[in-house]
């Protein structure tokens, strides 16, 4: 029997799953870890740390299933998107990362549509610039701090630094290197005639490659840090959203995967590169050549639960929280959250946009309080679903997955507000499991994607479907959620 590695590099947490070659998970472990927040609008992470939370749980990984560890063939990851890490020429980090919930670069944002256009642009990458994108961050960075553009050797994403410390690699995948918007989304390569007119050097963009490529083997130095044999294959991996979608299964047209993590985002997976001419969603490349995936992104997911229960409401555990709002009624009374705590990007990419509870009365509770945030977040992954619909996308399931997938109350949510069935994954840590997945294709384990979905993913029987009763209750709320950005909008900005 041949063993995987996953390696899940997230926002709050890296997570890392044994696998052997017939989809079982023998093990995982996760540490966490937070973002440095220096003013209210940035967001980076120190990835010496990142680096050290992976390192330690490969290592305990290696130390519990030793066996199974020596028979490991193939490494491969799954990462935060977007994000920036600069290393110099010896692979030293520069600064911090400047991860994707970072807001400090709107100016810089409109001197790129400036200089380039916006038009042509968006065109190019087939995506809206965002704060938070390694092309925006990276534009500050040469703004305002021009001593550190100056030693930069490489910019990379968040997996590839994690990557490059493991076999001593310097590179990217198309998916990762895509959701930078600075990328030529139909020719899959760097959009190198902007990044001329930016005044970009160009060999600071490194080489790219399909997430199933092998990246490099494991080093000795990595070997003696994790416990890991020299030699293992390591691929380059992938976008976290991509890799959730391969862990599920998702690699043709037909299906499409609500995730409920930090953030959250709609996406499904298409043999041409499908985009929003309002450009209100993503399209970035998939794990494959002739794959492509469109992706509705949402910025408060179960951040948003986190705050309620933490800075608001004091509680104890996200089980505490739902068992109470199962006792408030679908649509909670007339209380209505939108979840924009962070901001925006579908579909309206607004950094400015601000949370709200409206309708509230003094006969809600906490329990109602908490339904709303859960339904309000359910509400913005349906507005993704709204323009999928209006391109003409067709689908007959949605896999939910991440937080979204572990209770019964958000499942529901999700079959009556999208009014579709809701299927779950039998295994958990579906970013895990599509980067598992990605090593056993790197070492030869499968011929393709579809061959090793087919084999390894499997769902569980329970399906769970609308209740046309809920449904016109939540009907009438998302009419009035879709209203409140729109006559609030001028004042997000006062």
């Amino acid at each position: 029997m041949n063993y995987y590695l996953g390696v899940d590099i997230g926002t709050s947490s890296v997570k890392s799953l044994l696998m052997d070659s017939k989809g079982k998970t023998v093990g995982t472990s996760q540490i966490g870890y937070d973002i440095i927040k220096e003013q209210l609008q940035y967001a980076e992470q120190d990835m010496e740390k990142l680096w050290e939370a992976s390192r330690q749980t490969v290592a305990d990984l290696v130390k519990r299933y030793p066996q199974e560890a020596a028979k490991i063939q193939g490494i491969s990851y799954s990462g935060q998107m977007h994000g920036l890490v600069m290393v110099d020429a010896e692979g030293n980090l520069i600064r911090n990362a400047i991860i994707w919930a970072d807001q400090r670069s709107e100016k810089e944002i409109e001197k790129i549509y400036d200089i380039t256009g916006k038009d042509v642009y968006r065109g190019t990458v087939l995506n809206s610039l965002s704060t938070g994108f390694l092309i925006s961050s990276l534009m500050w960075v040469k703004e305002h701090e021009p001593e550190n553009f100056e030693k930069i050797h490489s910019v990379l994403f968040p997996k590839d630094y994690i990557r490059y410390k493991m076999c001593g690699e310097i590179g990217t995948d198309m998916s990762d290197a895509s959701s930078g918007a600075i990328f030529d989304t139909k020719k899959r390569d760097w959009a190198w005639e902007l990044i001329e007119k930016l005044e970009m050097p160009k060999e600071i963009f490194p080489k790219c490659h399909e997430a199933y490529e092998v990246a490099g083997m494991v080093s000795r130095a990595c070997a003696e840090e994790t416990g890991l044999k020299e030699g293992i294959k390591i691929a380059y991996g992938g976008g976290d959203t991509l890799m959730q979608g391969v862990g599920n299964g998702i690699i043709r047209p037909g299906v499409l995967a609500a995730n409920i993590g930090t953030a959250c985002q709609i996406s499904g997976g298409f043999n041409s590169p499908v985009y929003d001419d309002k450009f209100r969603t993503n399209t970035f490349c998939h794990v494959k050549e002739d794959l492509w995936m469109l992706m509705g992104a949402h910025l408060s997911g179960g951040v948003a639960l986190k705050w309620l229960m933490n800075n608001i409401l004091e509680m104890g555990s996200y089980d505490e929280m739902t068992a109470l709002a199962s006792k408030a009624p679908a649509g909670s009374e007339g209380l209505v959250f939108l979840p924009y705590l962070s901001g925006e990007r579908t579909p309206y990419n607004d950094p400015n946009a601000k949370g709200i509870y409206f309708g509230m009365t003094l006969k809600h509770e906490r329990a109602h309080m908490i339904r709303s945030t859960m339904e309000g977040i359910v509400f913005g992954l349906r507005t993704s679903i709204e323009i999928f619909k209006n391109l003409g996308i067709e689908y007959h399931k949605i896999i939910a997955s991440g937080g979204g997938a572990r209770g019964r109350l958000f499942l529901e949510m999700q079959a009556d507000i999208f009014d579709c069935d809701i299927y779950t994954n039998k295994g958990n840590e579906q970013a895990c499991i599509g980067a598992a997945i990605t090593a056993a294709i790197a070492a030869g384990e499968f011929e393709s994607y579809e061959e090793a979905c087919d084999k390894l993913v499997q769902m569980k029987d329970t399906v769970v479907s609308p209740n046309r009763e809920n449904q016109k209750y939540y009907e009438e709320q998302f009419a009035i959620f879709r209203e409140l950005y729109s006559h609030n909008a001028d004042l997000f900005t006062k």
